[in-house]
C-alpha cells in the first residue's frame, strides 16, 4: 500500500476518498471536512497492482473484486473523483520510458488489416441484441447524443443526433433519386433514417455481422429493404459512385497510420458534387497513446486522433474541409445516461454474462464519461467535399433544416416514460 499512498496523497485535492487495505487499515485523503467516497481492497496485492501501472491495474482491480466501492457510491463516483483532480493525468507522464512503451503500443495495436479489422469490430459489437438494447435508445444509438438541453431523454437527444448530422448534408427535401454511403453503419437507424427524411437511397457497410443482419431485418420489418440494405464488407472493398457519405464513430476504429487510406478510399467514393460528414470521438491535446485499459478490454484497435491529424489527412488525399464543429459535453451527458440505464439492468446483464463482465462495463461507461466531462475528449464534426462551391456561402443552412427536422420526429412519449422510471 506504500506506493500507492505515496502516489495518492499529493493528487487528491478536491473531494476526499477513504481506503480500507485488506489489513483494516484505513487512508484517508483529501477534504476530511467533505463526504468520502470509501473503497476497500480484498486482497494483499491489490493495492500494488493498481500501483505499478494505474492505467490499467485500478479497472482489473474493479473486475475482479479486489477493489470494492462502499455504499451508497459506486465505481463512478470513484472515477469522477480520483480522475477529476487537477493533474490526474500527469501521474505516469513524467515517466518517458512509460510514454515510449505506451506509444509503440498503441501504434502496434493500430495495425489494422482486413482480417484484424474484422476481429476488433466483433469483439465489441457482436455482444447479444439484447445487452445493447438494456442500455441504449430504441434506435440502438451507439454514438453520442446530442442534447439541445440536458434535460432532454436520451431518445430525443439522438432524434437530434441525426438531425445535426442529417442538415450537416445538404440534402434536398426529395432526395430520391441521390446514393449515401454510411461507413459503420451499427443497428442502422442512421440509413432509415435519412431514407425516412429523404427517399435516398442507403447503402449501410459493417464488419459486425449481427448489426447487418439486424439492420437489415429492420429495413424488411420498415418495408424499405428495396432501398436500404446494409453489407457485411470492409470500406475499403465498396465501389460505385455515392452523393453523399456519412462515418459516424467509425474513425475511431481505422487507426492514424490508416487516415491516408481512409480518405483516399472515400475521395474515390464520393460523387464530383458530393458531401461526406465524419463524426468522431477526439482529443483536445496534440496526438499521442490511447488509454490502454481500453484497449486491452473494451476496443482493441481503436485510436482518438487529434483534429490536426484528421485536417493534415484530408489535406493530403485532396479533401476540402468545410466545416469543423467541436461537440463538447454531449457524450457525457450520453454515456451518464447509459451507466444509469445497465446500472438498472445490473441482474439481467449479470444474468447474460457475469458479474465481472458487468464490472468491465460500469468502469468502461464511467471512465468514458469523465473524459468528456473534465479531460481532453470530444467529438468532432468534420464535413468535407471534393468542390467548395457545393455548399452555401455561410452556415445558416445547417441551423434551418436541423430546425425543419426537429418539426418532423420527436421521441415518443411512451420512451420519455421508459427513461424516467
Amino acid at each position: 500500500m506504500w506506493l500507492l499512498d505515496k502516489m495518492l496523497r499529493p493528487l487528491i485535492r478536491d473531494g476526499r476518498l477513504v481506503i480500507t487495505d485488506h489489513d483494516g487499515k484505513v487512508y484517508d485523503y483529501g477534504d476530511p471536512a467533505t463526504d468520502p467516497v470509501r473503497i476497500r481492497f480484498t486482497d494483499k496485492g491489490a493495492a500494488f497492482h493498481i500501483a505499478k501501472d494505474p492505467r490499467i491495474g485500478a479497472g482489473e482491480a474493479y473486475m475482479d473484486g479486489r477493489l470494492v466501492v462502499e455504499p451508497p457510491h459506486d465505481i463512478r463516483d470513484m472515477i469522477l473523483l480520483v480522475m477529476g483532480q487537477g493533474g490526474s493525468g500527469t501521474v505516469n507522464s513524467r515517466n518517458p520510458l512509460r510514454r515510449m512503451v505506451d506509444r509503440i503500443g498503441s501504434q502496434m495495436d493500430q495495425m489494422n488489416h482486413r482480417a484484424r479489422a474484422r476481429a476488433n469490430v466483433e469483439h465489441h459489437y457482436d455482444l447479444t441484441r439484447r445487452f445493447y438494447e438494456l442500455f441504449l435508445d430504441s434506435d440502438r444509438q451507439y454514438t453520442m447524443a446530442y442534447f439541445t438541453d440536458p434535460a432532454n431523454s436520451l431518445e430525443q437527444a439522438q432524434i437530434d443526433k441525426k438531425a445535426l448530422v442529417a442538415a450537416k448534408l445538404h440534402m434536398p427535401a426529395d432526395a430520391s433519386g441521390m446514393r449515401v454511403l454510411d461507413i459503420g453503419s451499427g443497428w442502422g437507424g442512421l440509413g432509415l433514417y435519412l431514407n425516412r427524411i429523404y427517399g435516398c437511397e442507403v447503402l449501410g457497410v459493417s464488419l459486425a455481422p449481427d448489426q447487418v443482419k439486424f439492420a437489415n431485418e429492420r429495413a424488411e420489418a420498415a418495408g424499405v429493404a428495396d432501398k436500404v440494405k446494409f453489407q457485411l464488407i470492409d470500406y475499403r472493398d465498396v465501389t460505385g459512385q455515392f452523393d453523399r457519405i456519412t462515418s459516424i464513430g467509425m474513425l475511431e476504429h481505422v487507426g492514424a497510420r490508416s487516415y491516408g487510406e481512409y480518405f483516399g478510399k472515400t475521395l474515390e467514393l464520393l460523387a464530383e458534387d458530393g458531401v461526406m460528414l465524419t463524426h468522431t470521438i477526439g482529443r483536445t491535446g496534440p496526438n499521442g497513446a490511447t488509454d490502454k485499459w481500453n484497449r486491452k478490454y473494451i476496443f482493441p484497435g481503436h485510436y482518438l486522433p487529434a483534429v490536426s491529424e484528421l485536417t493534415d489527412a484530408l489535406e493530403q488525399t485532396s479533401w476540402k474541409t468545410t466545416d469543423v464543429e467541436i461537440l463538447r459535453y454531449h457524450y457525457a451527458y450520453t454515456l451518464a445516461e447509459w451507466y444509469r440505464r445497465a446500472t438498472l439492468h445490473r441482474e439481467e446483464i449479470v444474468g447474460l454474462y457475469d458479474e465481472r463482465f458487468f464490472r468491465m462495463w460500469q468502469f468502461y461507461l464511467a471512465g468514458a464519461e469523465q473524459g468528456f466531462r473534465r479531460g481532453s475528449l470530444v467529438n468532432f464534426h468534420i464535413q468535407s467535399v471534393k468542390r467548395p462551391g457545393v455548399l452555401p456561402m455561410t452556415r445558416d443552412y445547417i441551423a434551418e433544416e436541423f430546425a425543419r427536422l426537429g418539426t418532423l420526429e420527436q421521441a415518443p412519449e411512451w420512451h420519455l416514460q421508459q427513461a424516467a422510471e
